[in-house]
């Protein structure tokens, strides 16, 4: 009986270091996933295929947000702050895409206004993109190489987050 329990006991560790252990479905593709081709419009309606921004040839910071997201809205601002030094350092570009809903996503040009975010904003009105990445929730960051392979990610945000990012940019712009 004690047999018994020691081996369940050693099965149920073993499962739960496993199940820790397990990389989200975009941790497992970072450095061989594209983006996929997915068709958004941005804030005066015209349509953007996404899969463009990894041809670019620059390296592309995909900064997922809401309007409703307190953490969403810093981040992005913290990142507008550094982002003329980092276009020039780095040959890199940032695509703020917004998850709002039909409801909310009026409210976006305002905020976006608002802010004086100067990088190009994209509505996924739908949630497309962000289901076909498996993002589960905002903020999310995902930044892709200049040869448009996903390079890293990150989830969440507190502030020095972006230092965080600028040290992944440093790392690509040297390759």
């Amino acid at each position: 009986m004690k047999k018994s329990i020691v081996v369940l006991v050693l099965l149920y560790c073993g499962f739960l270091n496993y199940a820790q252990s397990e990389k989200t479905p975009l941790e497992k593709v970072i450095g061989e996933k594209t983006l996929p081709s997915v068709t958004l419009t941005d804030m005066n309606g015209k349509n953007v295929n996404v899969a463009d921004y990894g041809k670019s040839g620059k390296i592309t910071v995909l900064s997922f947000w809401a309007t409703w997201c307190v953490p969403c809205k810093k981040e992005l601002t913290n990142m507008a702050d550094l982002y003329d030094d980092w276009k020039k350092k780095y040959n890199m570009q940032i695509v703020a895409v917004s998850i709002d809903d039909s409801r909310s996503s009026t409210k976006v040009k305002p905020t976006v206004e608002g802010q004086r975010w100067s990088y190009d904003v994209l509505l996924d009105v739908n949630q497309d993109l962000k289901r076909q990445l498996n993002i589960q929730s905002v903020p999310f960051t995902v930044v892709v190489d200049a040869k448009g392979k996903i390079a890293f990610t990150h989830s969440g945000y507190v502030d020095g987050d972006e230092y965080i990012l600028e040290e992944e940019l440093q790392k690509l712009a040297k390759n």
